[in-house]
């Protein structure tokens, strides 16, 4: 029955995205169950795995959870990805840099909105074209992805792949981002909206004329953004699904 149990877990993710990956919990629990409830020291090797169920289950089940994790994360770099993926999402819509923000009531006040705007979606622009770059670097992750590593998120807290993915992915993510964004700022004209709204408020002394790294702000809030999506995925991943589609994972998987 465990042969057939969890490739259709895995089958079944495949098929139906973050809403058939809900089953990872019920995933969790038949790994726990499966657990021997005694431990024999001359047990055949390879029938159990050290501290959990059989070996052969623990790879399964980590099957299934790279599998719902490759979907994840596909997802969340899709959403980013799309026009207004990042400017229209107040959870990841990228701010003004500091040294601006500061000042942007008074901006406002005194007609520099457009200005302060154009900004602001020309900085979101660039994100969303960089954030495709982030696809293969997550899906290279879940490859590399231990058997231990996987049961370690499947029992962990509700965003421990995200946790995972950002420990292994940051670095590249921000090297593969950064070439991209510089591209974006130029062709959005990110750079250009920031000198006009400095042009316009040199009169009022509200700003200074001063360099900003914008790449370095696009590129870092922009990731941020990522792994808030990346883990808003994940707690999806691990909700119950909307529906059970046969009757063995209904039996399985159901309470």
């Amino acid at each position: 029955m465990k042969k057939i149990v969890i490739p259709a877990l895995i089958a079944v993710l495949t098929l139906y995205g973050t809403a058939g990956a809900g089953l990872l919990d019920k995933a969790k629990q038949y790994l726990d169950k499966e657990k021997p409830k005694t431990s024999d020291p001359a047990a055949p090797s390879g029938t159990a795995a050290k501290g959990g169920g059989s070996a052969h289950d623990e790879k399964t089940v980590a099957d299934g959870l790279k599998e719902a994790l490759t979907i994840g994360s596909r997802k969340a770099v899709e959403l980013v990805s799309k026009q207004d993926g990042y400017f229209s999402n107040p959870k990841i819509k990228i701010p003004l840099p500091e040294k601006v923000q500061k000042s942007e009531k008074m901006l406002r006040k005194v007609g520099l909105s457009k200005q302060v705007d154009e900004f602001v979606l020309t900085m979101n622009r660039s994100a969303e074209k960089a954030a495709p770059a982030a696809k293969d670097i997550f899906v290279g992750a879940v490859r590399e992805m231990t058997i231990q590593d996987a049961i370690k998120i499947l029992r962990g807290s509700d965003t421990a792949a995200t946790e995972y993915f950002r420990s292994k992915t940051h670095g590249k993510l921000y090297a593969a981002f950064k070439p991209t964004v510089s591209k974006a700022v130029m062709e959005t004209g990110v750079t250009k909206a920031y000198q006009q709204l400095v042009d316009k408020a040199k009169r009022t002394k509200l700003i200074k004329d001063e360099s900003l790294d914008l790449d370095h702000h696009v590129t870092s809030k922009a990731l941020d953004g990522l792994f808030y999506m990346v883990g808003e995925e994940e707690k999806k991943i691990r909700k119950d699904p909307v529906a059970r589609v046969t009757d063995l994972l209904k039996r399985v998987f159901g309470k």
